[in-house]
């Protein structure tokens, strides 16, 4: 990039990445929701989609100990509760979306201390996942919290992938699915922070080209753990060593 873009630009640029590079695009996620897999290949996309799950509030907790701003800070570490839950005022314990995950793998019949160990998980998605933490841990704040922007686009696949599972799976209910519904109205909340952020503080267009691969890479990494669940499960069919077989 040699010219600086506009705020609404550098929005529409981000867009143009999840229409271009966005995973729902991935032939595995196409043929999930459109009732295609089998049981088994449904449990492993479950089973090391929890492993991406269960690691979102690490990778948060990296960035909340990096901003500098104590207000930051309390927007970000929603996040957190988000996922790993939180103690309400009157003593009252509310489930995070890790323990609606659980839920999820619960009713497809996969054990619950094995999801947890995260054992079974394909190299691919702990390699990608690991990827993505370090990222955040190491980047410059700017790109790790331009990395998240995939939220901007998560409504559309959550709403393709709840109607056509249900639709599609005999062996999936509605409360199998809890995960997602409140995801609906966290998701563009946490996008609304964090674009406004990247738009003020993206001021030079080596930031503004930094905040765009962040995104990509981003991209990249939800699309490689598609690929890894694709190669075992779907084809060829090579289940690395260690990995859980059906």
């Amino acid at each position: 990039m040699t010219a600086l873009l506009s705020s609404e630009e550098l929005e529409a640029a981000l867009r143009r990445i999840g229409v271009e590079r966005y995973h729902n695009l991935h032939p595995f996620h196409r043929a999930l929701h459109g009732g295609q897999l089998q049981k088994f290949q449904v449990q492993a996309w479950a089973l090391n989609r929890y492993y991406y799950q269960s690691r979102i509030p690490a990778k948060d907790a990296y960035l909340v100990a990096r901003l500098p701003d104590p207000a930051l800070r309390r927007l970000w570490r929603s996040r957190i509760e988000d996922h790993d839950g939180h103690i309400q005022p009157e003593g009252v314990e509310q489930d995070g979306g890790i323990a609606r995950w659980l839920k999820l793998t619960d009713g497809l019949g996969l054990d619950r201390d094995y999801v947890i160990s995260t054992r079974g998980i394909l190299p691919g998605t702990r390699h990608a996942v690991d990827a993505y933490v370090n990222f955040v841990r190491d980047r410059p704040i700017l790109e790790a919290i331009a990395s998240s922007l995939t939220e901007m686009f998560s409504p559309t696949i959550i709403s393709e992938r709840v109607s056509g599972m249900l639709r599609h799976y005999d062996f999936i209910g509605p409360e199998t699915l809890a995960y997602f519904t409140p995801r609906l109205t966290q998701a563009p909340k946490d996008v609304e922070f964090a674009l406004a952020y990247v738009k003020e503080h993206a001021r030079t267009p080596e930031q503004q080209e930094a905040v765009l691969e962040a995104l990509r890479f981003k991209c990249g990494v939800l699309w490689a753990q598609l690929d890894a669940l694709a190669y075992a499960y779907v084809s060829p069919g090579h289940i690395p060593p260690g990995a859980w077989r059906p």
